[in-house]
């Protein structure tokens, strides 16, 4: 069935939208009451807190939804010990839709070390008692129990990223679709907009949830053994080239590491939506069908999406306890979602998409100037971007290739000769967004993609002037050629380069400014010998990185798979990985090589990488022996390299970086 386009508000027969409506959606009986609310169309359960923005998944999905017509309700992180606080508002006519929040909850509990994190970002207060382990399967048991015979509809990061069999680092074990051990109806994986609005208008049309079993971007299990083997065997009808993908089974990727990674390798081909198959996977009895992704927005359908009329603030029931994420992005600006810059240990493009979907500036400029009208706001837009800054607006340079194309990455050996990387869009937008009045300051905080700033020098004098806070971060993660390769990043000359031109146009500029450089430890591919070359080339370069990642084996990502495989997914060759945790504690500490707290575990990881000779005090060591005087500290005011901040400037801080996702 086709879908009707996004910017479209309501569907014939519905009553009028809500579109100029204020006030947040009902979470209670009584705010049901307020608004005329007899029953819900569509309660969405979340695990986050409720806050009425578009940076937080879930609520976006719902003023979706409430905008064409629907009377939507939300339940924010309810008791998960029993079904009746899911509950207090009664059965929703259509469906329930369940998500785990932002971010996986397990992701969202424990660190690379498994330990239990001291703050749960989308939590007031930053509580970290709020949400259970594996939220989804938990809200799905709960909603059954509470909804006998209502369809349950998964969605969000956490269903999305399982959808398929997956490796769980926190229980080190292969763990089967999430939708299975959540007995639900469907999952939608992607951003769910279009299978949003579908799944909707056919079950309010008298479909049963059992019929739908064609919408892109969803899942659905089949129970019978001869129904997926014909289905198996036969050519799809969905698409021109033949039968849908048939992945390793669950059973032969518990069994097998090699048929592990064939599946990593054979899903990640089929994630671009204009040229996807369906995709089937056994288990057991039991198969899940994967329909193919949905199609990106286009430009004038993100427009209608961020147009809706959030109260970009949090719930006033939390009582003046703070969402720390909101905190974070309340005064930014999202422009555009999706990646295609394929890094194997990310899993953006797996689930907003290869294709750069970006909003109009015209769009943008009106939210700006929302923003500014809004109680306490500072002056300060904290950040224009989204998951680079820099791809906004960027695409193929010929739709029919776009559709064809099936390579994993536009950027990686090098970016493609098909990819326009024009900064001129980005450049523009961020002039009207610094024009705006009641703006004072427009700062870039998501990062940007130095490979593809690199041919702008217009876009990197722009970003020195005016967008850049004192401090710019960017994420070279590694100088090994061969790690880099493995993570699908450019070489580390290219950051070089990028670092001399941002240091040059900043000295143009009249400022002192200097980079925050991310780095990743623990990667596939990389070994304690690359570790310690990189910790050298650190010290070298005067370099002493606040943000170290260790690195965490997230559902899906392909670095993941060649952590759990030992194999490369694309070439099948062997990729060494550190599993033991303290060697990946030692890792680490290497990159903190200035800092006496972490010279002990440094110590330990020289000796085991038979560097022993890098302990001393000479000037080629990297670390003073056990019980000797610590080096010499930095000039603490000014760094010793432009390619590193000093680790207690005073230039000005964002408080967006805080929390904030990481530059690709």
């Amino acid at each position: 069935m086709s879908s009707p386009s996004l910017v479209q508000l309501r569907i014939p027969g519905k009553a009028a939208p809500p579109s100029t409506r204020r006030g947040f959606l009902p979470t209670t009986r009584a705010e049901m009451k307020e608004r005329g609310y007899s029953e819900l169309d569509i309660l969405i359960v979340t695990g986050d807190a409720y806050v009425d923005h578009a940076a937080f998944g879930p609520i976006l999905i719902a003023r979706f939804l409430e905008a064409r017509g629907y009377k939507v309700g939300v339940v924010a992180q309810p008791d998960w010990r029993t079904p009746e606080d899911i509950a207090r508002m009664g059965k929703p006519r259509l469906f329930v839709g369940v998500s785990a929040g932002n971010l996986d909850s397990m992701l969202n509990k424990l660190t690379a070390q498994k330990k239990v994190r001291s703050e749960d970002q989308y939590s007031p207060g930053g509580q970290t008692e709020k949400r259970p382990n594996r939220a989804t399967i938990v809200y799905s048991n709960l909603c059954r129990q509470a909804f006998p015979g209502t369809p349950i509809v998964l969605g969000g990061i956490e269903a999305s990223l399982r959808r398929i069999a997956h490796y769980d680092y926190w229980s080190d074990s292969v763990r089967r679709s999430i939708l299975l051990d959540a007995k639900a109806d469907l999952l939608v994986f992607g951003m769910g907009e279009r299978a949003a609005w579908e799944i909707a208008r056919r079950l309010d049309g008298g479909e049963k949830v059992a019929d739908l079993k064609d919408v892109r971007g969803t899942a659905h299990v089949i129970d019978d053994v001869e129904e997926w083997q014909r289905i198996a065997a036969t050519p799809s009808k969905y698409v021109t080239d033949g039968l849908p993908v048939v992945l390793p089974s669950y059973e032969d990727v518990v069994a097998d590491k090699r048929a592990f990674s064939q599946m990593s390798q054979r899903f990640q081909v089929e994630t671009n939506a204009q040229n996807a198959r369906p995709i089937l996977q056994v288990h057991g009895k039991q198969a899940v069908y994967f329909n193919r992704p949905a199609l990106p927005l286009n430009e004038q359908e993100m427009d209608a999406l961020y147009d809706l009329p959030f109260e970009r603030a949090q719930h006033p029931s939390y009582r003046g306890e703070k969402v720390p994420a909101f905190e974070t992005v309340k005064e930014s600006i999202v422009t555009m979602r999706g990646c295609f810059g394929g890094c194997t240990f990310c899993s953006i493009t797996e689930h907003e998409g290869r294709v750069i979907q970006s909003r109009s500036s015209d769009s943008v400029v009106r939210e700006v100037r929302a923003l500014t009208r809004m109680a306490g706001f500072s002056g300060m837009i904290s950040d224009v971007g989204g998951p680079t800054a820099n791809m906004y607006k960027m695409t193929c340079k010929d739709e029919r290739t776009e559709s064809a194309c099936r390579r994993l990455s536009c950027v990686h050996p090098g970016i493609c000769k098909n990819l326009v990387t024009d900064h001129q869009p980005v450049i523009d937008l961020l002039k009207k967004v610094r024009e705006v009045p009641g703006v004072n300051r427009v700062f870039v905080a998501s990062g940007v993609r130095y490979d593809l700033a690199e041919r702008s020098p217009e876009f990197v004098a722009e970003l020195a002037r005016h967008h850049t806070g004192g401090q710019l971060s960017v994420a070279p993660e590694h100088t090994n050629p061969r790690v880099l390769d493995k993570m699908k990043k450019p070489g580390i000359e290219s950051y070089e380069r990028f670092a001399d031109s941002f240091c040059k146009a900043s000295e143009r500029a009249g400022k002192e400014q200097y980079l925050v450089p991310y780095f990743i430890t623990g990667h596939p591919g990389s070994t304690l010998t690359d570790t310690v070359e990189l910790a050298l080339y650190l010290k070298r370069k005067g370099m002493r990185p606040r943000q170290v990642q260790d690195f965490i084996p997230t559902p899906m990502s392909m670095a993941t798979s060649m952590y759990y495989t030992g194999l490369d997914p694309f070439t099948q060759e062997p990729v060494h990985t550190a599993h033991e945790l303290r060697e990946k504690r030692q890792m680490k500490a290497l990159l903190f090589y200035w800092d006496p707290k972490q010279q002990p575990l440094a110590r330990e990881a020289l000796k085991r990488a038979g560097r022993g000779d890098l302990i001393g005090r000479g000037p080629n060591c990297l670390v003073p022996p056990e019980g000797g005087s610590t080096f010499p500290t930095f000039n603490q005011s000014r760094p010793a390299s432009p390619y590193g901040a000093p680790r207690n400037d005073k230039t000005r801080r964002l408080r967006a970086n805080k929390g904030k996702r990481r530059p690709s």
